[in-house]
């Protein structure tokens, strides 16, 4: 695998004897010892890491939603900093997962696109890597997942039980998780039938009973570091949510959008389909309060047991808002200025809020345009928990950012998403400001675009033509960043035309 300028520095400044109170923060090159105060750190560092399924960089009031509020999920960015530009992983769901997990942009993670496996599940992620979780274990942490996993079918080397879970509670599959009332549920390698979904009932609400068991775990390892990873499935594609919840907001955000889908009968129903929705404005607000609310729970739980200073919080989104089940971005602004949805690669599919809180440590109401991206998150908090990475990754630890100290950046970042008939791309990030996309159409890609996205984040001029050299540096990165897949399905020289 290549190595960027990047790399050598992070495996310099995860170098093994890190301990708790002497974090060794990588800054330019250069390995530079900071010592954390008591005051700034405890001997451990609990994390709880929120991942939200197709949010939008504006879905929430304190990223410039209007239409609705988000309150607890802002007062964690009132508690602690907020980024304004953190890129996701890729455009799409399981890619992006693989870059979290694995601390490699999609030039180089396992996982490249959504790859369905039949009956149920993904593509498996291998042994080959090296997880965040696995990381984590070496330093006695506890890890539980808790929602959409699709990385690897049930049993597979891919299972999240065989890379790094001590505990699963959830969706498997991403193709059973488009559903807010599933037949059946996954608690660790069990297979779990929900009978009061039998049929065409609706009685437990998947989002909900996952909860219970994410506050559960936080609660069982409250004497011990733990890190809990929440991948909800809110809101992604099907509209659904508990009548409560609809109350709340039915006949406000009018017009409202009727969405006709799969509903009993259908072949798909609750496999995979999107039940239809007469009111998918208010579901859709109703869905994000309802994820707001068990996010303040899970902040009240660490609170209630004493754990708050020791316990880092992040929330983000695994990419841009998506289109299908009814749902409305434009109507709700989901991007606010920025260009594309879900499986682009301009900057709507792939820019998402996120947002950390750790009183005691981070300062509280900041706002950082640090760049930073998915694969950032396994040495972050690798360096946090004091553990060694000993692969080869692409990241860079953004906790200087988090704790006030001087912060490496990233020479460039890169994406691609190659997939037949889906908008297939490539793109690179060149010193956190110029954006080149390039796509692949017809067997071949097309002229590379440049834009200038610190002053033209909607990415509407096209600057190529006036500034060939960095046409031919974007050129280079691409080069440099990308590797063929081993799954050859995953090969833009082998991708069928569109």
């Amino acid at each position: 695998m290549k190595t960027t300028k990047n790399k050598l520095s992070i495996l310099r400044s995860l170098m093994a004897g890190i301990v708790a109170t002497g974090l060794f923060i990588a800054c330019k090159g250069e390995t530079k010892k900071t010592t954390l105060t008591k005051t700034e750190t405890t001997v451990y560092t609990n994390i709880i890491y929120i991942l939200a399924d197709d949010l939008g960089y504006a879905d929430l009031s304190c990223y410039g939603q209007t239409k609705f509020k988000t309150p607890h999920i802002d007062a964690l960015a009132s508690n602690g900093i907020r980024f304004t530009q953190h890129y996701s992983g890729s455009t799409v769901c399981a890619p992006s997962r693989s870059a979290l997990m694995t601390g490699l942009h999609t030039g180089h993670t396992p996982i490249r696109g959504n790859k369905e496996v039949r009956p149920e599940g993904q593509h498996p992620i291998g042994d080959e890597v090296t997880t965040l979780a696995e990381i984590l274990k070496t330093k006695g942490y506890a890890t539980g997942a808790f929602g959409k996993w699709g990385l690897g079918y049930p049993g597979s080397e891919g299972d999240p039980m065989n890379q790094g879970f001590d505990r699963f509670y959830g969706y498997n599959c991403q193709r059973i998780g488009h559903n807010y009332y599933p037949y059946h549920m996954w608690d660790n390698d069990t297979k779990v039938m929900l009978p009061k979904n039998e049929g065409d009932k609706e009685g437990s609400y998947g989002p909900n009973l996952i909860h219970e068991q994410t506050l559960k775990f936080i609660e069982d390892n409250k004497d011990r570091p733990f890190f809990a990873y929440v991948p909800s499935i809110i809101p992604h594609a099907e509209l659904k949510v508990p009548e409560a919840y609809l109350a709340k907001y039915r006949g406000k955000l009018e017009p409202e959008k009727h969405y006709k889908g799969c509903d009993a009968g259908c072949k798909h129903y609750k496999t995979g389909g999107y039940g239809s929705q007469p009111e998918s404005h208010a579901t859709f607000a109703a869905m994000i309060h309802l994820l707001d609310e068990q996010v303040g729970e899970i902040v009240a739980k660490v609170k209630e047991l004493g754990l708050e200073k020791n316990t880092l919080i992040i929330f983000t989104s695994d990419n841009g808002p998506h289109l299908e089940g009814g749902a409305d971005p434009d109507y709700f602004d989901s991007n606010g200025p920025l260009k594309g949805y879900k499986r682009d690669l301009y900057e709507g599919g792939i820019r998402v809020p996120m947002i950390a809180s750790w009183p005691g440590t981070i300062t509280p109401a900041q706002t950082t345009d640090h760049v930073s991206a998915f694969w950032d998150v396994l040495p972050t908090l690798a360096e946090l928990s004091g553990a060694t990475v000993t692969d080869t990754v692409d990241g860079i630890s953004f906790l200087p950012t988090l704790i006030g100290r001087e912060q490496s950046q990233h020479d460039y970042l890169y994406w691609e998403f190659p997939v037949k008939n889906a908008k297939a791309a490539q793109a690179v990030l060149i010193d956190g400001k110029w954006k080149a996309i390039r796509k692949f159409k017809n067997g071949a890609f097309t002229p590379l675009e440049i834009y200038d996205i610190s002053t033209d984040i909607g990415e509407n001029i096209d600057l190529a033509e006036s500034q060939p050299e960095l046409v031919s540096k974007a050129l280079d990165l691409i080069e440099e960043a990308h590797e063929d897949s081993k799954e050859p399905m995953w090969n833009f020289n082998l991708l069928q035309s569109e």
